[in-house]
This record gives structure tokens, C-alpha cells and sequence, in this order.
């Protein structure tokens, strides 16, 4: 019998998940460079990604994680049926399988360290009988927007889901961000089978779900 995958791969040190599911980030980083079509006057600037975890992250990279997704997505977690709770974030972002692509501005090096200008952490896991690649999170300032960097770690998420051998990428969307839900269909992400339908309450009142289930199949 095989071993199983989710904790095979999961079992692994950083450095020997990055060299089996990122083998171009086996020096660490990947460059690369990116202009923003909302800012053309500013000159390309060169970024890195690298793959980090959960409890791997320095108190730096975490703190710049966690307030990029408070500035980005507060309002809709504390709108929908999730809710926003602090601790249970904090908690989820260092779970001992959470892995993280960093996106760093190199240009910012020589002024005290890099700084996160967005990032995406997933984590390869079991739902609902499937074992998958699960995006939790994905954020980016605005200089890196509508310029590829999304897709890109998207793509490279996805491949590490193909080379570990799982069923299927999966992530979670809030239903009023219309624009994520654009893009992620474009990326050929359909609505999951297990993804939260409609209920009807007792006094006749249909209540729609806050949030949508996306997945794409990687076999």
C-alpha cells in the first residue's frame, strides 16, 4: 500500500518541500519583475518569491501577512457567517502545515529588509474525502494587481498540488468580491460540489450563503 500523500508531504522539513514541489525556488527565491498598469509612470520594480511556513514565519513577514489580510478582507469576514475573530486567524495562519509564497520588493533591502508586498498560503490537506491543495489565503498591494503576480502563484500552487499527487486545488471566496470570483473562473475554478447552497428558514426566507467553495481539478 502507498503511503499517503497529504502526510508524506507534510512530513517534510522546508527546505525538502521546497526542493520537491518548488524546485525553481531551490536557491530560495525566484525573481522577478513587475510594473503596475494603475501606477505606468512608475519604473519596474524586482521582486522575489520564496516559500516560507506557517511556523517558520519571522514575527516580521507574519505581522506584515496578517494586516495585509486585515486591510484587505476585514470587512468582508466581520460581514459574513465566518465572522472576524483576531486569535482564530493568528491561530490558523501558523498551523505546523501551513506554507506560504512570499512576494518581496528587493528594492527595500537596503533600507532595513525586505518587506511582504503580498503573499498566498495554502496548505495540502483532506476535504470532504478528497485530498486536495487548499488556497486560504491570497493577497497582494496594490503595485502587484492586474499585473500576473496572482496567477502566477495560483499556477505555482497548483503545480505543487499536481507533483504531490492530490485530486484537486481548492479555495474559498467571499460572494461579494465579484472580482475575485471573475478571476478565479478565468483560471478554470467552478463551484465545488460541497460548496454551501441556499436554506430555506422557517418563516419562508431563503438565506443565501456569505461565501462560495471554488475548485479546479489538477488530474
Amino acid at each position: 500500500m502507498p503511503p499517503p500523500i497529504i502526510e508524506t508531504a507534510n512530513a517534510l522539513s522546508l527546505p525538502s518541500f521546497r526542493a520537491k514541489f518548488f524546485p525553481d525556488l531551490s536557491s530560495s527565491t525566484s525573481a522577478f519583475y513587475a510594473s503596475s498598469p494603475t501606477a505606468p509612470i512608475l519604473s519596474p520594480h524586482q521582486y522575489t518569491i520564496s516559500l516560507d511556513s506557517g511556523p517558520n514565519l519571522s514575527a516580521r513577514d507574519f505581522l506584515s501577512c496578517y494586516e495585509l489580510v486585515h486591510s484587505t478582507s476585514f470587512a468582508a469576514y466581520q460581514a459574513s457567517s465566518i465572522g472576524w475573530l483576531p486569535s482564530k486567524k493568528r491561530k490558523e495562519m501558523k498551523l505546523p502545515d501551513m506554507r506560504y509564497l512570499l512576494v518581496k520588493a528587493v528594492a527595500e533591502t537596503k533600507a532595513g529588509g525586505e518587506e511582504v508586498e503580498g503573499f498566498l498560503s495554502f496548505m495540502l490537506t483532506y476535504e470532504d474525502g478528497y485530498e486536495v491543495v487548499y488556497c486560504y489565503e491570497i493577497h497582494l498591494k496594490p503595485l502587484l494587481r492586474g499585473n500576473g503576480v496572482g496567477k502566477q502563484l495560483i499556477g505555482m500552487m497548483e503545480e505543487a498540488g499536481r507533483k504531490a499527487g492530490v485530486a484537486k486545488a481548492m479555495l474559498t471566496v467571499f460572494v461579494e468580491n465579484k472580482g475575485a470570483l471573475d478571476f478565479y473562473k478565468k483560471l478554470g475554478y467552478v463551484e465545488d460540489e460541497f460548496s454551501p447552497e441556499p436554506r430555506k428558514l422557517r418563516n419562508g426566507v431563503v438565506k443565501n450563503p456569505t461565501y462560495v467553495i471554488l475548485s479546479k481539478s489538477l488530474t
